[in-house]
């Protein structure tokens, strides 16, 4: 690399700065923190209920136990605001108030909290608490009390809930040949490696939390507004977090609990949950009912395309995912309709999950253009490619970008694709019953509002501040590197720090919207600092007027434009300060207004399905995608490589199952919950196309977190149908769902000879 080259950074596959402190255990999570005085342990004890009041609590026994500090119940649970108050602040920083009352909302909410010296003293005690219900019906299944669906006022991921382009029934019914099918995805719980954990301590009326938490400036909203206290006294620190895909954007149980117990006994409080508490006392993606209508003429042009969900909502807690928000950008179509129904049920926090709608609606829907591309008699890609629009679909709008074509082209080859009409079970090895499949991945591409500050100090090091967090996707690295190519100085000389609500405000993560929108803040803070440094020298060197501020660079304590180079201390000391300082402040520009913006791929699977038990393994999994420019290629490949797991785990394997009897999740372990594991997950091949969308962002980024989610599940059930003849309806896929089909694939076969 020559010294212009080295001042690129931006895409650099450069290691994870905090890749050491991680490895070495220097890196302090939430639950790691010890502050100057020892913490008391709390431990929740859950509602065994679904729905219902308490008509006796019986604390005596917990309160004489060894150790224990307090008991809190709603009986002497200090006043908080009415949960669901203050929605004008949106649901994380709306009032998140627990044992408000008597009233059970659903199995596993908190009806007491102990808190004691250990975590055995508090386990034991809270073990102690007797309790009697009033038990009530409950609701807790979509399907079953269909008749009190609603429209939800609002989605996550769409701009409106029932959405109708052009006339659907007319195009429907027109249409040559159609696919008419219902799907069910499953409930499903974000599984982070660190489960969520609250430290609690206040000083002098003013609240300090180290927790495990995405968006930083909401939890802050979210304790003031439900403690009764002022923003300002409320002080988040979250520098590192174990994994959160959605499930640590806000506040939850442990966290307000943590904080009453940690205010009536003037000590820090610590609350972390058990992997079984996270079932009830997190949040989850819940299952949904999908019915997809698709209708095409007799050359495979799509004529019109619907989707409907249906979901329950948590009661008190508005949240529905757009489980069809992609039907209206995908392909172009006659008429496109979609609708999103829920129910209120008495079932934990319904909220986001690493892509929330699209994850689930690409599921089905990329299912069912499978389904009737092979009744077309066309190749599924071309097909695909057949009914590319010009103009998104659903609302007219420009594509900032739209290289889908070249992501299915691309991947086809470096598959090996071979095209032609899905027919299943013509594929073998050995006793494997093999098949191909694909589908698209599109994401919506977000920028939020964000802040940034930094700092240049005389000696030529940088400091970055930002409430931003790093959920394990690289964030600290990527700041630097956006920092320190625009300056021109070595990523050395960057220091980032991140998660402390003491820094200036950002969009935090979550939505694949947070490197884009801090990066770009950084950037622009960081040309502040540039364009001041020129404007200083020129006021001491006239020489400096004019120059290119594209060429400075600053080595150690002196800046370069060509020849010239002083020393920032002697501008510094020219024009008066100890560093360099800017803030920042960016927002959505206006092509997120007038234009389409997603992150695209193509994703490829093959699949071997033992011809004797049905059992799926996958074999390989490629995926080819486009995020306009890539900030990082090693935490970029990691982001992608991680989705594309996760799809997996959707496709195959992931489902909390609900006793609809008692509105119980049953299996909340990683014993029962399967998530993809080693043994799961073949040798993955992540491609990224070179990109630059001028209209996203300065740095010409996309999102990149959540796209390889989208597109992995759908074409490992579609290779799943090329080696069965099994059509998922659905998910995941089961070998008790498809042991029919093989039986009678080699039956025929069988009787074939």
């Amino acid at each position: 690399m020559n010294q212009q080259d080295s001042r690129k950074w931006i895409g650099q596959p450069l290691d994870r700065v905090d890749g050491p402190a991680k490895v070495t255990g220097q890196a302090t999570y939430a639950a790691d923190y010890r502050g100057n005085s020892p913490a008391a342990i709390g431990f929740i004890v859950e509602a065994g209920i679904g729905k219902g009041r308490i008509v006796s609590i019986d604390t005596r026994a917990a309160e004489a136990s060894d150790g224990v500090l307090l008991v809190l119940t709603h009986q002497n649970a200090p006043e908080q605001a009415p949960f669901g108050s203050h929605d004008d602040a949106g649901r994380f920083g709306q009032s998140h108030a627990v044992l408000e009352n008597e009233n059970v909302k659903y199995h596993g909410a908190p009806v007491a909290f102990v808190v004691a010296e250990t975590l055995e003293q508090a386990r034991h005690a809270a073990h102690l608490v007797s309790v009697r219900y009033d038990q009530q019906p409950g609701v807790f299944d979509a399907e079953a009390h269909e008749d009190k669906a609603t429209k939800p006022d609002s989605l996550d991921g769409a701009d409106q809930a029932d959405k109708e382009v052009g006339h659907f029934e007319p195009a429907f019914e027109k249409s040559a040949v159609t696919v008419e099918a219902e799907y069910h995805t499953p409930s499903q719980h974000a599984s982070a490696m660190e489960p969520h954990a609250t430290v609690a301590e206040w000083s002098d009326g003013k609240l300090t939390v180290h927790m495990a938490v995405q968006i930083i400036a909401d939890a802050r909203k979210g304790f003031a507004n439900t403690l009764k206290i002022e923003p300002g006294d409320v002080r988040i620190v979250s520098p590192f977090i174990g994994g959160g895909f959605g499930s640590k954007l806000g506040i939850h149980n442990e966290a307000i609990l943590a904080a009453l117990a940690a205010r009536e006994l003037d000590r820090p409080v610590r609350v972390a949950q058990t992997r079984r508490n996270l079932f009830a006392n997190g949040p989850h993606r819940t299952a949904h009912r999908h019915r997809l209508k698709l209708g095409a003429d007799a050359d495979g042009r799509l004529q019109a395309v619907s989707h409907d969900s249906l979901a329950v909502m948590s009661r008190g807690y508005p949240f529905a995912e757009a489980a069809g928000g992609l039907t209206q950008s995908s392909y172009a179509a006659e008429a496109i309709r979609m609708s999103h129904r829920i129910v209120e049920a008495n079932v934990p926090k319904v909220d986001s999950m690493r892509a929330p709608g699209e994850a689930i609606g690409t599921l089905v829907f990329e299912s069912a253009i499978d389904e009737l591309a092979e009744r077309c008699g066309i190749d599924p890609i071309e097909f695909r490619l057949l009914n590319e629009p010009e103009t998104e679909p659903g609302s007219g709008k420009s594509f900032s970008t739209r290289p889908l074509a070249r992501c299915l082209r691309e991947g086809a080859a470096k598959f090996g694709w071979q095209s032609g009409v899905v027919r299943p079970g013509m594929k073998r090895d050995g006793r494997w019953l093999i098949g191909h499949g694909v589908a698209a991945a599109i994401r919506p591409n977000n920028i939020e509002p964000a802040g940034a500050e930094a700092s240049l100090a005389r000696d030529g090091r940088l400091t970055l501040s930002l409430d931003m967090t790093d959920i394990g996707t690289g964030t600290y690295t990527i700041l630097g590197q956006i920092a320190a190519e625009t300056l021109g100085m070595d990523t050395g000389a960057v220091e980032v720090r991140l998660g402390d609500s003491d820094f200036v405000e950002t969009c935090g993560s979550g939505g694949s919207f947070g490197a884009g929108s801090t990066g770009t803040a950084v950037q622009q803070a960081c040309d502040s600092i540039r364009t001041d440094i020129l404007a200083r020298a020129a006021r001491i060197d006239p020489d400096w007027s004019g120059v290119n501020s594209a060429d400075l660079t600053i080595d150690g304590d002196r800046v370069s434009v060509g020849d010239r180079s002083l020393a920032l201390g002697d501008i510094l000391d020219a024009v008066g300060g100890e560093a360099f300082r800017a803030k920042s402040h960016i927002k959505p520009g206006d092509a997120h207004k007038t234009m389409a913006q997603y992150s695209y791929g193509a994703l490829f699977a093959e699949v071997g399905v033992d011809a004797d038990t049905a059992e799926i393994r996958l074999r390989r999994l490629l995926g080819v995608f486009d995020a306009g420019r890539i900030l990082n290629h090693k935490t970029a490949h990691s982001q992608l490589m991680g989705g594309m797991i996760f799809g997996i785990g959707a496709g195959l394997l992931e489902e909390s199952l609900m006793d609809m009897r008692y509105g119980a999740f049953m299996n909340r372990d990683l014993a029962e919950y399967h998530i993809a594991v080693n043994r799961d997950v073949p040798r993955l091949e992540v491609h990224m196309l070179e990109g630059f969308d001028e209209h996203s962002n300065p740095l010409g980024s996309k999102g990149i977190g959540e796209l390889g989610i989208c597109g992995t599940g759908p074409a490992i059930a579609n290779a799943v149908y090329d080696a069965t003849g099994h059509r998922a309806r659905k998910f995941p896929i089961h070998i008790e769902d498809v042991l029919p089909a093989v039986a009678r694939l080699t039956k025929g076969n069988a009787a074939s000879r």
